[in-house]
């Protein structure tokens, strides 16, 4: 299918429970296999990126057992002795960042001849800071085409030269948290020293949170620097349950807002680790109604929406779902402190700017911020339109965050709908369940 027609919604309402979450999926399997001892994952995402995590370790000779569907899996943990069983493979990341991030540092810590690469866009997205954060600690990486992205071929880890390390935190949290989960699999202590300041701060919880699962714990002071205790590395925790993506959750919450409701997600709640989870916050600025229970929030509303100026760095993911809500406020919106967007799947401010024209909506993008003013008359019913084409620029949040756009006046085109297949393959069909 090369687009999806979706027809002027008028209602929203439902139960959705959620995928599990890929950010908590991926670092699942890649600690399962660093640890000593098999472990049993509950409600793991299965999607294109943890299919490209699933695949590096099979290639690396990590053996993972499909239990009874495929979000439930048995991963036989390697430990610390003697690195990975293959010595020698090529890891393909696909569009990936948790996976290239992740992997990147984990490899190069081993005892290996790797070679990763990825998609196009992949070798746009920039690695270099974890890369020469990591070189201190042994890393022996030679860069296969631009310096400081991907392809990269990483060789067995030397000699350390320091236990002190230093890596930007105002580009990527996966750097840090791909520098987190790699060194306690080499057993010595180190110190992580941050240089600017630390973005996507959740992410990094989530990090130190599932570690401590693994039976490593991480002293942190502030967001300013990370203590890793010498250790015999991961040990596994048995058993653990993947909680239900938070920022897939956003959009059905959004649908509530913008279609009356109520919409009920399930796997995500009060005790959630996720960030986006946060994004209840943003509803409620908005005018929307928010009731949540430990493994449950619900939204309700109706537009127009308030308009906001929020600052968005905690919230990343989800917020690309706030910029098109913008379409239904009553006033100015403004997302400040979303640099991050510029080196993810796409351009994301760019690419939210120019697909949100489309609607009418007057644009400001700069650095790190966007500025959007919804078009007058915007919510006004409308008969005969002619669609909204949009393209998503083979990036799944454009596709899932323009789908609220059918709560518009206008049909919506959403183009190459399969991008959804990253993180949520069946959202389009989630999401035409709930709305009427």
């Amino acid at each position: 299918m090369e687009f999806l027609d979706l027809a002027p919604a008028r209602r929203a309402a439902g139960l959705v429970k959620l995928p599990g979450s890929k950010s908590i999926s991926n670092r699942t399997l890649l600690l399962a296999a660093l640890a000593r001892g098999d472990t049993t994952l509950h409600g793991v995402l299965d999607s294109d990126d943890t299919r490209v995590m699933r695949g590096a370790l099979a290639a690396l000779g990590v053996a993972v057992d499909v239990l009874e569907g495929a979000e439930n899996l048995r991963v036989h943990g390697i430990g610390s002795a003697g690195g990975f069983p293959v010595k020698r493979a090529q890891i393909f990341l696909g569009n990936s960042g948790t996976s290239a991030r992740s992997l990147a540092g984990v490899l190069a810590m081993a005892d290996g001849e790797y070679e990763l690469r990825g998609v196009p866009r992949m070798h746009e997205r920039p690695i270099g800071d974890l890369i020469e954060a990591l070189r201190p600690a042994g890393a022996n990486v030679r860069w296969l085409g631009n310096a400081g992205f991907p392809p990269l071929a990483i060789s067995p880890r030397g000699q350390a030269d320091a236990k002190t390390l230093r890596v930007r935190g105002d580009v990527s949290s996966q750097f840090l948290s791909g520098i987190l989960m790699a060194l306690p699999w080499t057993g010595e202590a180190a110190r992580i020293e941050i240089e600017g300041d630390l973005i996507s701060k959740p992410y990094v919880d989530l990090t130190l949170g599932l570690m401590a699962r693994f039976g490593v714990q991480v002293a942190r002071e502030e967001w300013r620097a990370f203590e890793i205790p010498a250790s015999g590395g991961y040990v596994s925790p048995g058993t653990l349950d993947v909680e239900g993506d938070a920022s897939s959750a956003s959009y059905f919450l959004a649908a509530g807002a913008v279609g009356g409701g109520p919409v009920r997600v399930e796997g995500v709640g009060r005790a959630s680790a996720q960030g986006d989870v946060r994004f209840m916050d943003v509803l409620e600025a908005m005018g929307a109604t928010i009731d949540v229970g430990e493994q449950w929030i619900e939204s309700s509303g109706s537009p127009p929406l308030k308009g906001f100026d929020l600052d968005m760095n905690l919230i990343p993911d989800a917020a690309m779902t706030a910029a098109v809500l913008a379409l239904f406020a009553e006033g100015p919106c403004r997302l400040r402190n979303i640099g991050s967007w510029r080196v993810k799947e796409t351009d994301r401010i760019a690419a939210m700017a120019t697909e949100l024209r489309k609607f009418g909506a007057r644009v400001e993008e700069g650095k790190d911020f966007l500025a959007v003013t919804p078009p007058r008359g915007f919510l006004a019913p409308r008969a005969g339109l002619a669609p909204v084409s949009v393209d998503t620029y083979e990036d799944h949040r454009m596709a899932m965050a323009f789908s609220l756009a059918a709560f518009g006046p206008r049909p919506v085109r959403i183009n190459d709908p399969r991008c959804v297949a990253k993180t949520f393959p069946d959202y389009f069909a989630e999401f035409e369940k709930l709305v009427s």
